[in-house]
């Protein structure tokens, strides 16, 4: 049971600027350098401060000095908790000016969903609110509160209760959330509520937002730059949805003949969109490229030529002869209602250069025309894309682990951005911290190749080191993208950290590696006397096929998480996929962190199998003991005792993938601030 209700400070507007996450993570560090000697004085603060976020290798100590002199000109007062946070926000503020731009909250380019300085963009407010109007006006349980009215906070107050959210996740990717398991009474309970949050953040990331750095206290408290950035990331999944070869294969045309196709697959849909635009306006006759959504096309003559390549009929030479940029990108948008566009940003938007509602609009440019052949050019599917379904599903399993681990790179294909094996050495670091030997290690861009085999024999090393099985294998082997032997490697990592954190919570284990056979023991003496199913004998049994099994466990670690109403028998194909779906939903409103598709479950996926047991087992643990928080040592229980229902939280849930962002650097090396980055399955 968890009884963490949050970091309070008193002050309103001063605890507006942080997150829970990031006041965690500063408090720890707070309370540290206090034990340390006692008290925090104004003269501890510049090597404390040096080591923050947003400061390190930024602002000097002797800066940091200097700066908290002006207003502490005694070096020896004390500082409570709230006169630290005040300071460490004026050095950011330093730190901002001298890099020499303002710290934006929300951004579809960077999908960042929160920032120390924190600002709100009305424009995108007012879009992102249309969108949800226009999306889910007719949606049995929202549209008694739709339309919301841009010009008010009324969208913040909608997503306290975690409905809103959890629908536009499903807008975004159709079935990702099964609506059985969202609480949906007229009046919730504040569990019932953090119970939608969690699983609102846990099915985020299942869908490839980034949610480090936001918890479910967040959602509750509406804060508006979290609240934004999280709705634009799930827009921003949406709309470009279209923008990969699977979806699109027309896309080949924006390639040249002599170009690899894989590079074409490893590029982002960011990126891919600007090719895709940039292959219209050459066409066109424009004479400028396009390298992204802001400055580049805030003058309009970009769109003027992009319209006169997908809509000749629509032509109007007015756009060209019009000098004032307000007036082109007046005509823009005339031009671009002619389409059928929704208009997501205004004249002033395009001037200004907004680079979140550009992308956007551009990107609902391509979903009305795409000015591509119907047919695409002929080539092997199998260039593009992965050898088969289960491979398919394996890399869409992996690149969300990763992207869920909190790493600075972000995956878009795990076959082609793994191969100059920096992605493998960070992911390496978050779960076996201190394997990795950085000093020899090349960060990308890597124009040599030997570069490359580098970090991939480093890779293959450290694997060798946590007693992986790579036989034969070297490291030119991931460098030259060998399918196999990746998906063989990313499963014994992933493996490898399931196991990591549950020996850690298990101490009674007393240094005894935990096996497969462990949790699969641990499953059946949980659902043990059920009359609904009978005990697995192993993670490939077909009985899991019916959801049952899985139903009773969750069942067991939370009586009240299962509505036994809405399961079904498991007896043909359409039941068992009902109950597959509903499980997924309702581990992850547990608070489990989990990846898999409904079809692991249906077709006993092994490896997706164990994955989710494993995480299912860990929520278990980790809940059935005591609170830890601003605990160095974890109390850990040898036995599991009766579960209760959670107590709202802070973060997301209490899963396996509670990600603490790279602010937690502050905090002490415990296992438990180690363990919780890690998330689990597909």
């Amino acid at each position: 049971m968890s009884n963490f209700v949050g970091v309070i400070v008193s002050d309103p507007w001063l605890h507006s600027q942080f997150t829970q996450v990031e006041l965690r993570g500063l408090k720890s560090k707070f309370l540290s350098a206090k034990k340390e000697t006692g008290h925090v004085s104004v003269g501890n603060l510049p090597s404390l401060m040096a080591k923050l976020k947003g400061l390190k290798d930024l602002v000097a100590e002797q800066e940091i000095a200097e700066t908290l002199s002006v207003s502490y000109p005694e070096t020896n007062q004390e500082l409570e908790f709230e006169s630290f946070l005040k300071a460490y926000l004026d050095l950011l503020s330093q730190a901002a000016a001298k890099l020499g731009q303002a710290k934006n909250s929300s951004s579809f380019l960077k999908a960042a969903t929160t920032t120390l300085l924190h600002t709100i963009n009305e424009s995108e407010k007012s879009s992102y609110v249309a969108h949800i109007n226009s999306y889910l006006g007719e949606d049995s349980f929202l549209k008694k509160y739709l339309p919301l009215d841009p010009s008010t906070n009324d969208l913040f107050d909608l997503v306290r209760d975690g409905v809103l959210l959890c629908k536009l996740i499903n807008v975004a990717v159709p079935n990702t959330i099964d609506e059985r398991a969202i609480n949906t009474k007229r009046a919730l309970n504040p569990w019932e509520r953090n119970e939608n949050h969690t699983l609102c953040l846990n099915s985020a990331k299942a869908i490839g937002c980034t949610v480090v750095n936001i918890g479910t206290q967040d959602l509750v408290e509406g804060r508006p730059h979290l609240v934004l950035g999280l709705i634009s990331q799930m827009i921003k999944i949406q709309l470009l949805a279209d923008l990969n070869l699977k979806k699109t294969p027309q896309l080949l045309e924006v390639i040249d003949d002599s170009q690899d196709v894989d590079e074409l697959v490893s590029l982002s849909p960011e990126k891919l969109l600007l090719k895709w635009m940039n292959f219209h306006l050459k066409k066109a006759g424009y004479k400028k490229t396009v390298s992204n959504f802001s400055s580049d096309v805030k003058d309009g003559e970009a769109y003027a030529y992009l319209f006169k390549a997908l809509a000749p009929e629509h032509a109007n030479t007015d756009i060209f002869n019009a000098k004032d940029p307000n007036e082109r990108a007046k005509k823009v948008l005339e031009q671009a209602e002619k389409l059928d566009c929704k208009r997501y940003l205004s004249e002033k938007d395009i001037v200004e250069g907004s680079p979140n509602l550009n992308l956007a609009f551009v990107a609902q440019i391509f979903q009305h025309r795409n000015g591509l052949s119907a047919d695409a050019k002929p080539i092997s599917l199998s260039q593009m894309m992965p050898d088969d379904i289960q491979v398919s599903r394996d890399e869409r399993a992996f690149r969300l682990w990763i992207n869920s681990l909190g790493i600075a790179t972000y995956v878009n294909n795990v076959f082609e951005d793994v191969r100059n094996g920096w992605v493998l050495l960070e992911v390496l670091d978050k779960v076996s911290p201190g394997s990795v030997n950085w000093k020899q290690a090349s960060k990308p861009p890597i124009k040599m190749p030997f570069r490359k085999v580098e970090n991939c024999n480093q890779v293959v090393r450290i694997g060798t080191k946590l007693n992986f099985s790579l036989v034969n294998v070297a490291g030119n082997d991931i460098v030259q993208g060998n399918k196999k032997l990746i998906l063989a490697y990313l499963w014994q990592l992933m493996r490898f950290n399931i196991l990591k954190l549950l020996k850690n919570l298990r101490y009674h284990s007393q240094g005894k590696e935990l096996t497969d056979a462990d949790i699969l023991n641990w499953a059946n003496s949980k659902v043990e006397g059920s009359n609904r199913t009978p005990q697995m004998d192993s993670f490939k049994d077909r009985n899991f096929s019916n959801g049952l099994f899985f139903l009773e466990l969750l069942s067991a670690v939370k009586p009240r998480a299962v509505n036994w109403k809405v399961v079904t028998k498991g007896e043909n194909d359409e039941e068992k996929k009902l109950n597959a779906t509903y499980i997924i939903s309702v581990a992850r409103k547990l608070g489990c962190s989990v990846f898999l598709l409904p079809e692991d479950i249906i077709e006993v996926n092994q490896k997706m199998i164990l994955t989710l047991t494993a995480s299912i087992m860990y929520w278990s643990l980790r809940n059935s003991r005591p609170s830890e928080v601003n605990s160095n040592v974890p109390e850990l229980l040898a036995e599991d005792s009766p579960t209760q229902p959670a107590a709202p939280s802070d973060t997301e849930g209490s899963g396996i993938a509670d990600n603490i962002s790279d602010f937690d650097n502050a905090a002490p090396d415990t296992p438990q601030s180690q363990n919780n980055n890690v998330a689990l399955g597909r």
